[in-house]
């Protein structure tokens, strides 16, 4: 027997209906190349929504087609990103980071109709655009007094576009398994791969998201998504601030701008933002400089990378910002875990609560996590035996783009490449990438156990370990080290930091200096960058 209940659709154009009507006079807030602080609410953003979903059928896109984006977080990509899903076109958001190698292959494997970029990267595509087997046509994001001179063919402006358009919009029926985005992971091995969201998909992502032990979100916060929109769909906070009601702040191309986060957190009041680490290293070294504070903001949500517990302490500590790792990728939508505390945890030791803290959390429900041995069989959650990571729910990947391989296996898991441990609490630690963890002398050593620890000296700004093939160990772990502006320290006095943190034989056998070091296209360490620069590093023993 079945329930009888009604059976309605869980679609994007049920948030964006809801949102309009309920939580109209709520103010989006947007940083743009051509406005250093643009202001409308949802009721304006909605009627510019519905101009441009009548723009997207006058060009001739059809259900089912996909919409290339590449733009920085602001109101008009935002826009986009409703105008399009809604219209039942797929809105592939695309990595501007990525190498015109991959930009060029995605494109043409998701076969865009039209591009929507910003001014910032007409030059990239219009070197590019012979190349692009299906475009028909170029939308540059600005008004007409910042439209550049540019090649590319079948240009048009796009507020000149919606200008005048009519603000009515039939939208269609959708079928909640309709697929409403598309993201490419980044490609370090083998060519991009395309992960394709329903609607049904992002819109429950989007209620556990929003829960109290996740994002916390409700229509009493400001939210500043300072993570980038072309990736995973900005963490799905562009659904799911709206959805609740929330004040959104898009920093625009001034995302990791220390100044411009500050001046844009205090003056809009923003209570709650998610980024990478190192926006928030850029924004603390702004303060430490300015002593500017950041009273309104209340929480930020931390993933993409580790977060050392440096940045959380010097957060918390100095500006009363409570940090809450979280764990996702491309494939889940991205939400994993969220790392919030179970009653009577505050009350623990400062070293025991560090422990749990630093861990990337429990998972959300909606999503079954559990970690497999090397003969598959299912590890305990203990806290201490680490396996392969799996995962599965209704917002992970069963099977990428265009690909007949399922991306599951025979049980329907999902391999998620991580190497990871459980505790009782079910709180989860990545203790490495299976493509990066180190292997020596017969055991396992965590490159990011190490990176860390040697981000918790107060004088490194950031840290890389590599395995290294070494004559006697198989591998060691190579310390690659950044500094701060200004600071001295020698590599003994590095390595020497470890001790007492780390397993003797866990600590790196050497450590290198430089000034800079590469991150992927979507702001993480480029492990597989370095290995290939140090690949033919020599031990001295």
């Amino acid at each position: 027997m079945q329930g009888l209940m009604m059976n309605t659709p869980l679609t994007i154009t049920e948030i964006m209906t809801f949102a309009d009507k309920v939580y109209g006079s709520e103010e989006i807030v947007s940083v743009t190349a051509d406005n250093p602080r643009h202001k409308y609410t949802y009721k304006d953003a909605f009627t510019r929504v519905r101009r441009l979903a009548n723009v997207l059928q006058g060009l001739g896109a059809k259900e089912g087609d996909t919409i290339g984006t590449l733009a920085w977080n602001d109101h008009r990509h935002l826009e986009l990103y409703y105008a399009i899903s809604c219209s039942g076109m797929i809105c592939h958001t695309v990595n501007p980071r990525l190498f015109e190698e991959q930009l060029e292959y995605i494109i043409n494997h998701a076969e865009d109709r039209f591009i929507f970029t910003d001014v910032a990267f007409v030059s990239l595509l219009e070197g590019m655009q012979d190349k692009f087997s299906k475009v028909k046509g170029f939308i540059i994001i600005c008004d007409e007094s910042s439209m550049p001179n540019t090649s590319l063919n079948n240009t048009h402006c796009y507020e000149t576009l919606i200008e005048g358009k009519k603000e009515l919009f039939e939208w269609p029926t959708l079928d909640e398994n309709t697929a409403c985005s598309l993201c490419y992971t980044s490609g370090t091995t083998g060519n991009p791969k395309g992960v394709l969201y329903s609607h049904r998909s992002t819109v429950l992502h989007c209620y556990a998201s929003s829960l109290p032990d996740s994002f916390c979100l409700s229509a009493r916060d400001t939210v500043m998504p300072i993570v980038p929109m072309f990736h995973v769909n900005g963490w799905g906070l562009v659904y799911s601030s709206l959805m609740v009601g929330s004040k959104v702040v898009l920093p625009g191309p001034k995302m990791g701008d220390g100044e411009t986060l500050c001046k844009l957190i205090n003056e809009e009041q923003v209570s709650l933002s998610a980024a990478v680490p190192t926006v928030w290293l850029a924004l603390l070294e702004y303060l430490e400089k300015s002593g500017d504070s950041i009273d309104s903001l209340n929480r930020i949500a931390v993933g993409g990378a580790a977060c050392p517990l440096s940045i959380m302490t010097q957060m918390e500590e100095l500006h009363d910002v409570h940090v809450h790792h979280a764990w996702g990728m491309t494939e889940m939508s991205p939400l994993g875990t969220f790392n919030t505390l179970k009653k009577g945890m505050e009350q623990l030791p400062k070293e025991k609560l560090n422990e749990i803290r630093i861990k990337t959390g429990r998972p959300i429900f909606g999503v079954n996590l559990k970690i497999e041995g090397p003969e598959g069989e299912s590890m305990p959650w203990d806290g201490v035996s680490s396996g392969s990571l799996k995962a599965r729910g209704p917002w992970v990947i069963s099977q990428y783009y265009k690909q007949e391989k399922s991306a599951t296996d025979d049980n329907g898991w999902f391999e998620t490449g991580d190497v990871a441990t459980i505790d009782s609490d079910g709180n989860m630690s990545i203790t490495d990438r299976t493509k990066d963890v180190i292997k020596s002398g017969g055991e396992w050593i965590s490159s990011i156990e190490l990176e860390n620890c040697a981000v918790d000296h107060p004088l490194v700004a950031e840290a890389a370990v590599i395995g290294v093939p070494h004559p006697k160990w198989t591998e060691r772990p190579l310390l690659l080290a950044v500094l701060k502006d200004g600071a001295k320290l020698s590599k003994f006095e590095l390595l020497a930091w470890f001790e007492d943190k780390v397993a003797k034989w866990c600590i790196p056998a050497e450590c290198i200096f430089v000034s800079t070091l590469p991150h992927t296209a979507t702001g993480k360490l480029s492990k597989k960058t370095l290995r290939d620069e140090y690949k033919c590093f020599q031990w001295d023993n």
